[in-house]
């Protein structure tokens, strides 16, 4: 009967190694026809710019990019280095002599752009996340509740960030006003569109999800007399997840292109400016700067999708989930 297995096993083995190989050579076939299709018909096209940048140009571009981040951050050391200098001889002269500490307030480089898109799409995210999935839950658990404030979600959900930008920006003007703020003005804004745009996929699943959770579990839960909080951590949550994390990625996705957009239309500082400025700036460089902020925008955006994927899957019951 061992000896039987064996080829059974074997045979197993040969199928595994050859459906990885083909998840993973697929893909990179794919990838090299999308390349070599670039970079044949980039050459085709001139624009006022000149040619349309192909792989190569591009993977240049990238390059130059990662040396003037280099070089700026050899300034901002040298920066320090001689303020410490100056400030050692001052306190050598004088003990009792008050220094100051200035920040380095070098033009931001292309990866400082990208921190400070992640940074803001988080906090957008955070809040929209706090928001939303309470209120989904209230919704999914309740009819009336979820009838009463439909409406409100079905006027507010399709609403352009171009649209949302302008108002933000008036009342965040108006209302947030010191003259020493902990956040900067433009990180607020588009933090808040963000907010504002990205909420409605969380809620609508969160409620989907919690109204789609087992009635008999519902009916124990009354027979336990559980309370409403203890109901809805142990049960309704747990059977409510995936749902929950669907309208999540969805919400990180829509938050990240509505950031971008953001971004270029206020010129607050992040991805989009970048791109912005680049335009503006109409170099012969500038398009291939262009394509690797897109090329950019579209791997981080991929990494969050992956990220909140991977989140799921620890947290949630269900660890057949995807990305699609």
């Amino acid at each position: 009967m061992a000896l039987l297995s064996i080829p059974f096993t074997q045979q197993g083995a040969k199928i595994n190694f050859q459906e990885s190989f083909k998840q993973i050579m697929v893909p990179v076939a794919a990838m090299v026809l999308f390349l070599f299709a670039w970079e044949l018909s980039a050459s085709q096209i001139k624009t006022s710019l000149g040619l349309v940048p192909g792989p190569i140009e591009v993977s240049k571009q990238f390059s130059n990019l990662v040396t003037e981040h280099a070089e700026e951050r050899d300034k901002a050391a040298a920066f320090y280095e001689r303020q410490e200098k100056r400030n050692a001889r001052k306190l050598a002269k004088n003990p009792d002599a008050k220094v100051k500490i200035r920040n380095y307030t070098g033009k931001p480089t292309f990866f400082d752009q990208i921190l400070t898109s992640l940074v803001t799409v988080f906090s957008g995210f955070l809040i929209a996340t706090i928001i939303a999935v309470p209120i989904g839950i209230i919704s999914g658990l309740s009819q009336n509740f979820y009838t009463a404030i439909n409406p409100i979600i079905q006027i507010f959900k399709p609403i352009s960030p171009l649209a949302w930008l302008p108002i933000v920006t008036i009342i965040v003007s108006a209302v947030y006003v010191s003259s020493d703020p902990t956040f900067s003005k433009s990180f607020i804004i588009s933090a808040l569109t963000v907010t504002l745009c990205c909420m409605w996929p969380t809620l609508i699943n969160t409620a989907v999800g919690v109204a789609s959770v087992d009635k008999d579990l519902i009916n124990v839960s009354k027979v336990l007399q559980l309370s409403s909080f203890t109901k809805v951590w142990k049960i309704v949550l747990p059977s409510a997840i995936p749902m929950i994390f669907t309208g999540l990625r969805l919400s990180i996705g829509i938050g990240w292109m509505v950031l971008i957009a953001a971004e270029m239309l206020a010129q607050n500082p992040g991805l989009g400016k970048f791109v912005w400025d680049e335009f503006q700036n109409g170099s012969s460089n500038s398009l291939g700067r262009i394509m690797v902020a897109v090329l950019a925008i579209g791997i981080i955006g991929f990494i969050l999708d992956f990220l909140m994927l991977t989140l799921q899957r620890f947290i949630s019951w269900d660890k057949t989930a995807v990305l699609r």
